[in-house]
């Protein structure tokens, strides 16, 4: 294979890059060290020249300096600016002016959008400019915020969130346009870190974007904006808003809703009006990559203008130079993400390599966009967009010509998008399930037949109709309806595969070392196996080739015998074997390696010989995950969002948080847990049972063990229902009764006690939190206590009956749950007499409105002696549990007994 300089080059960039966001300090150097070692041992045993490791190493060198420079230097100038240290810079009112740097996004009754600051105040003080100065009150304009702009703190990025407060603010909202300048009072905050082991980190994310505080602003009537006094770099940009908007505004007036959310995400990349319903069905059959802009998009497009400029008619030269000035103008249009800014680079650049006749091969192409890309943010490294968008696009020039040969007996029109669809799966494969932990095993199916039919009919069909909108009405309209008619059928189709039973797996997620390897593995698979292919071809063609002659020659000069055709005969076999021995050998070596990386990776964590207790932090709510030594998963309640009475329309939005679908069904995910083997539910009220629904959705649950009764909400009783047309076995448990879900695990049901009255019947309850399931979990002979939101009462008669339930002894226990987020109304000191807890664990969520937990009850418990955690302030605790002791970890720095 030809040397290829860029593209080894643009690899050392990308691992000195990743080596350096993965490490720091000495591990960082040491790291580096082994690099290099390797490159010079590459360089001594000649497989590279000294010249080519020394550019290589140069590489290396260079990215991993220019990535620490870029930690040294993007950090917050706010805390210094307010002169304060960085931990005195939370939840403090501050008055602060800059210039509006992004869109509006507006989602029911919040607007949001990133700000440039140019001066911030509090106290009446301006801490962004040198010498301080008295606040004018006014919004700045463009020459008085120039001179402020060297000032200390200035040109840092908020992230402003605005609560509006009435409908009529709305209006006011939307009015808002990239480069105003705007002068506004919030509260500082800082993101939200990750408070869950493997959850999502806001503001690991935020940071990654140069962005470091979150600005909390109440009422639209409070923001005061004025538009820029002179042009600027973000009148460009603002007049592309303008533009992008007007084409979102006709597709909205010649699509239905439904339809018009999907178009524009089709063709214009605007995300915000697309269904979350429509958007979870593609997600879930790997076709997102159509939703956003990307290279086929980009594609797509520039075949279009150079058809078009080709039958006007145009030279050569002329329609490249066209086509090469207005890609940039697609890139803005479509939003201007990772995806589409590397499809519009490489575009561009072999526009212009085509038009100065120096056209090189797709690589070289890919490469210098990823340079250029990574010079430019280094921090897009991370950004999943832009992984897999130059991950499949080198997979497909890479991989592709491999599959090829293992598909040549396909028709020449299939053969190309088989292989395409196939590579391309196997490329985003390890990507996928390490960001989004399921992979559908009809994506391929799906992919095969959609994209086709979405590509090259339904997008250039709206796309033409959005052009038609204004200039021939009712033709737009017609090409609207056939639009809609085919994305019916592509939504039917979505769903209909969707239903397939066991189509979707889940996986955890994969290490940077698993996904290497497994990449490694597939290109030594198709290999060999493209090797396999070619030696047998070339027997074929030899024995057809040779044999003739031979045969020709024996009947002119009848001098061979049958003698010498087997001597020729077994020359050629032992030519042949070893060729296609080797090659099946590294063939069998290559699948089985690979089998048994997948089958590796598929399995959920588990501790040899141990079980493990996840007490979750979902907020103001209850959750917990119990992994047996025998591998069983129990879920303890879900969470849930509480919302406080029925919200006004215009409030609701597109899609709300919520704790079960963006807390607790992804962490189970990422833990690779395939199936639940039983949920306990310890009672009906929403910050315990609301998360479930999202669990029985997306997650296969086997049994459902709750208190045995029902509950008036609206939301319980679709729980239920989801439970039974699941068909997941539901379970009314009662003190006395008792589940082995191994031979080292048991557990004791405690409360609430056996239902009177008619069999079959549940009673509904409203006192839920009395009748809490309370259970004792038995793992590795350590005991650990669960009790939901029971009260003092139900304490008091589990104390009493304790000679009943085999408790009089008075055991102690190594874990207690305190029950009902550490209410004053549980959790009292007859209780913790009995159960002598060596430790605690409340969950809480941080600066709840209830005050949890109570201060009485944390004097009690330091009373007692017992250990404290706390979700609120340690987020996830973990206890990892065997025989010998139990291990406990915390995601976040607080310490235990504060």
């Amino acid at each position: 294979m030809k040397a290829r300089p860029l593209l080894s080059f643009t690899v050392c960039w990308v691992i000195g890059s990743t080596t350096a966001r993965l490490y720091s300090g000495n591990r960082l150097l040491l790291a580096g060290a082994g690099l290099l070692l390797l490159l010079a041992a590459l360089a001594y045993m000649g497989r590279l020249s000294l010249k080519y490791v020394t550019v290589l190493a140069a590489a290396l060198i260079l990215s991993g300096g220019y990535w620490e420079w870029n930690e040294v230097h993007h950090v917050s100038r706010l805390p210094e600016a307010l002169q304060l240290q960085p931990t005195e810079t939370r939840e403090i009112e501050v008055q602060a002016e800059g210039v509006l740097v992004s869109t509006v996004d507006r989602d029911g009754d919040r607007a949001d959008f990133i700000m440039k600051v140019s001066e911030i105040t509090r106290s009446g003080e301006v801490a962004g400019q040198e010498g301080g100065g008295a606040n004018s009150g006014q919004v700045p304009s463009g020459s008085q915020r120039s001179e402020k702009s060297g000032s200390t703190g200035s040109g840092e990025q908020l992230a402003v969130q605005v609560k509006l407060q009435a409908e009529s603010e709305i209006e006011i909202a939307t009015a808002w346009k990239r480069g105003d300048l705007v002068k506004l009072t919030g509260v500082l905050e800082q993101p939200q870190e990750a408070r869950n082991f493997g959850g999502f980190d806001y503001r690991a994310y935020l940071q990654t974007r140069d962005i470091y505080w979150l600005l909390k602003v109440t009422g639209a009537e409070t923001v005061e904006t004025a538009p820029p006094a002179s042009w600027s770099l973000s009148t460009i940009l603002r007049w592309n808003d303008g533009v992008r908007a007007a084409l979102g505004a006709e597709l909205d007036r010649l699509f239905q809703k439904l339809h018009a959310g999907y178009m524009k995400g089709l063709i214009i990349g605007m995300q915000d009006d697309l269904d979350p319903e429509t958007f979870r069905q593609f997600s879930q059959l790997g076709l997102t990559h159509i939703l956003a802009i990307s290279g086929m998009h980009v594609a797509v497009y520039v075949g279009a203008i150079l058809f078009i400029l080709k039958r006007c008619r145009l030279t050569r030269e002329t329609m490249l130079t066209i086509t090469f000035m207005l890609v940039p103008v697609y890139v803005l249009l479509s939003g201007a993400g990772p995806s589409v800014i590397r499809a519009g680079l490489m575009s561009m650049i072999a526009l212009a390599a085509a038009r100065a006749g120096i056209l090189k091969d797709g690589l070289n192409i890919l490469c210098a966009s990823a340079l250029v890309m990574l010079i430019w943010n280094p921090y897009l490294l991370v950004n999943v967009s832009f992984q897999l968008s130059f991950l499949v696009t080198a997979g497909l020039m890479i991989y592709v010509p491999l599959a090829d040969v293992l598909l040549r007996r396909l028709p020449q029109w299939l053969r190309g998008a088989v292989s395409v669809t196939l590579v391309a799966q196997l490329i985003s494969f390890p990507l996928t399930i390490f960001y989004f932990n399921q992979f559908s095993l009809m994506s391929f199916v799906a992919n095969l037949v959609l994209v086709p039919l979405i590509t090259l009919v339904v997008l250039p069909l709206g796309a033409f109709a959005l052009i038609l909108g204004r200039l021939w009405g009712d033709a737009a309209r017609l090409l609207a309806t056939v639009t809609e008619l085919l994305n019916n059928i592509t939504f039917g189709l979505v769903e209909w595969i969707n239903g397939f039973l066991g189509g979707v797996l889940i996986w955890r997620s994969p290490s940077l070392a698993w996904i290497c390897i497994y990449y490694a593995l597939l290109f030594g698979l198709l290999y060999f196996a493209k090797l396999r292919i070619e030696a047998r071809d070339r027997a074929k063609q030899y024995t057809e080739d040779e044999t003739r002659p031979l045969t020709e020659l024996m009947e002119s000069e009848r001098a061979r015998s049958v003698g010498s055709i087997r001597e020729l005969s077994t020359m050629y076999t032992g030519w042949r074997s070893p060729a296609l021995r080797w090659s099946g050998v590294m063939l069998f070596t290559m699948f089985a390696g690979f089998s048994l990386l997948l089958y590796q990776g598929y399995r959920p964590e588990q501790l040899p010989g141990g079980g493990s207790i996840s007490y979750l932090d979902i907020g103001q709510g209850d959750s917990s995950l119990i992994t047996t030594p025998g591998g069983s998963h129990i879920l303890v309640d879900g969470g849930g969002t509480v919302s406080f009475g029925k919200k006004e329309e215009w409030r609701i939005r597109r899609n709300p948080f919520e704790v079960g679908a963006k807390v607790l069904v992804p962490l189970l995910k990422k833990r690779g847990i395939h199936r639940l083997d039983a949920i306990i539910l310890t009672h009906a009220d929403q910050d315990h049972a609301g998360g479930l629904q999202a669990v029985l959705e997306n997650i296969p649950v086997s049994a459902f063990l709750f208190n045995g009764t029902m509950a008036e909400q609206d939301s319980y009783k679709k729980l239920m229902r989801t439970a039974l047309e699941a068909g997941v076995r539901l379970y009314a448990v009662h003190q006395g009764m008792e589940l082995a879900p191994d031979k080292d695990t048991r557990l004791f049901f405690l409360w609430p006690p056996p239902l009177e009255g008619e069999e079959g019947h549940l009673p509904e309850t409203d006192n839920q939190n009395h009748a809490s399931v309370v259970f004792r979990l038995n793992m590795n002979e350590r005991n650990f206590l669960f009790t939901g939101d029971m009260d003092m009462a139900a304490e008091e008669e589990i104390v009493a009956q304790g000679g009943e339930l085999g408790l009089h002894t008075g055991p102690q226990i190594d874990v207690l749950k305190a029950a009902h987020h550490g209410s004053k109304t549980s959790t009292g000191e007859d209780w913790l007499q009995f159960w002598r807890p060596a430790a605690t664990v409340i969950s809480a969520g941080v600066n709840n409105m209830y005050g949890h937990p109570a201060p009485v009850v944390m004097e009690r418990l330091a009373d007692s002696g017992t250990a404290v955690y706390r979700t609120d302030r340690q987020g996830e605790i973990q206890m990892k549990v065997t025989r010998d002791e139990i291990k406990v970890r915390h995601k976040l720095d607080g310490k235990a007994g504060e």
